[in-house]
């Protein structure tokens, strides 16, 4: 600790002491006005592309409008900080500080000019691409401190910080290198896993659940393996591990086997192809499209646009109607009734017609329709209907064909019936003989 106290004394008294001193106010000023200028020139071509309208993505001008986007405000001050000590050298003024600025804001601009350039060759996935602004930094922080000689002194001053573990202590360094040495492993193996699970995704000979299960194996695969390796390498003896599985092992009988239990479920989903992505489910009181299959949950859209996420455990346990599973193609039934009055022959013959006209319903197997039987206050009639496209809905085919019905028999002269109900009074009853308001005794 007192290596690193020391590293930041030094550090804050060496600079402190050089803007004590007049002639490095000159710098200061220079670098002020070359920050504000350079910002106003980001902002300028900012402003510029977002006027002109960006092209789709992947276009020159989207490419071109990224970049400038990116390292305009960098590349701008390393260029004009060199400049300026140029120009402060040849007046036999200090320049320190502009090449120091110059090192620092040119290397940030490379680097950011060679992540974007590796997104754009490489298409990392999601977690990569997410973590695109901290592997930056990391990598601008490095860089810049070898530039500018202070690895040694901080490496120094980090190593001096340990802790004690057995012959060997354990040093602040240490666990710095033993964090970025993670971290490279774990990127490149997830770099790996995405593109094995695009090149699986692609294939058309495996079915799209075994796909997706191979895909997440593959992935778990080598992100436990590049981990593996990182902890190898960073020198912790892998057979310690074996204290962590018997730990992980109680822990999975204790407190995870429901996280397990829905790992484990994934994959039997996947495996007997009981549901599929793009399936019509409805579990529970919930109905939609399975948008994706997850390691722990599937997610299910349903037609307002909300996805629910269930956990596979649920799906495994619990029943659902699977209305895609050997077929597309579903049948629904639209009950009507007509009054006794009306002929069912001519009430079934424009139930037909209105199915045939619609453009969901199907033609093979073409729609039917049957008298179901004389209920209390009219004949009660069905119209069978199939449609191929569950996932668009099905109560929208249900209020269209109703609608048609009822323009449909309403040009016919078919009525509805609604519940009626006849009421006989006996004679006598009341007696008028008493008074309003009583009864005669029972």
């Amino acid at each position: 600790m007192n290596d690193i106290w020391g590293f930041a004394e030094d550090f804050y008294a060496g600079g402190l002491a050089r803007l004590q001193q007049p002639d490095q106010w000159w710098q200061i000023g220079v670098i002020l006005v070359a920050v504000a200028f350079s910002w106003l020139a980001a902002h300028r071509l900012r402003r510029y592309f977002e006027s002109t309208g960006r092209a789709g993505a992947g276009s020159p001008l989207e490419i071109v409008a990224t970049l400038s986007d990116r390292i305009a405000f960098s590349a701008c001050l390393g260029l004009i900080a060199v400049v300026a000590g140029a120009v402060l050298q040849w007046a036999g003024l200090p320049h320190g500080f502009m090449s120091v600025v110059a090192i620092l804001a040119l290397t940030l601009a490379a680097i950011r000019l060679l992540i974007d350039v590796l997104k754009r060759v490489l298409q990392p996935g999601p977690l990569l691409a997410a973590s695109e602004h901290l592997i930056t930094w990391i990598a601008w922080l490095l860089v810049a401190m070898y530039l500018l000689g202070w690895i040694e002194p901080v490496a120094a001053a980090l190593d001096g910080v340990a802790i004690p573990i057995g012959k060997k202590g354990f040093s602040l360094l240490d666990a710095f290198k033993a964090i970025l040495t993670l971290f490279v492993f774990l990127m490149v193996g997830g770099y790996l896993g995405t593109i094995a699970t695009r090149g699986l995704m692609s294939s058309q000979e495996i079915s799209i659940g075994l796909r997706v299960g191979i895909a997440k194996f593959v992935r778990l695969f080598l992100l436990l393996i590049a981990g593996l390796l990182g902890l190898n390498a960073v020198g912790i003896d892998l057979a310690a591990l074996a204290v962590f599985g018997g730990a992980l092992g109680i822990g999975l009988g204790f407190g995870l086997q429901r996280i397990a239990a829905n790992f484990v479920s994934g994959f039997i989903l996947v495996g007997d192809r009981s549901i599929r992505q793009g399936d019509v489910i409805t579990i529970g009181q919930r109905f939609g499209v399975v948008k994706e299959l997850r390691a722990r949950y599937i997610v299910v859209r349903d037609r307002d646009g909300v996805d629910t996420l269930i956990p596979n455990e649920n799906v495994i346990s619990s029943e659902v109607v699977n209305w895609s599973y050997s077929d597309r193609a579903i049948r629904l039934k639209l009950p009507v009734q007509i009054s006794y009055q009306d002929d069912p022959r001519e009430a079934l013959r424009l139930l037909l017609e209105a199915a045939i006209k619609h453009p969901r319903v199907m033609k093979d197997p073409a729609p039917a329709s049957r008298v179901m039987g004389f209920a209390d206050n009219g004949i009660s009639l069905e119209l069978r209907y199939w449609i191929r496209d569950p996932e668009d809905g099905i109560n929208n085919v249900g209020s269209d064909l109703h609608l048609e019905i009822w323009d449909l028999f309403e040009a016919a002269g078919i009525t509805i019936p609604y519940p009626q109900r006849d009421l006989h009074l006996r004679d006598g009853w009341p007696d008028k003989a008493l008074p309003p308001g009583k009864f005669p005794p029972q």
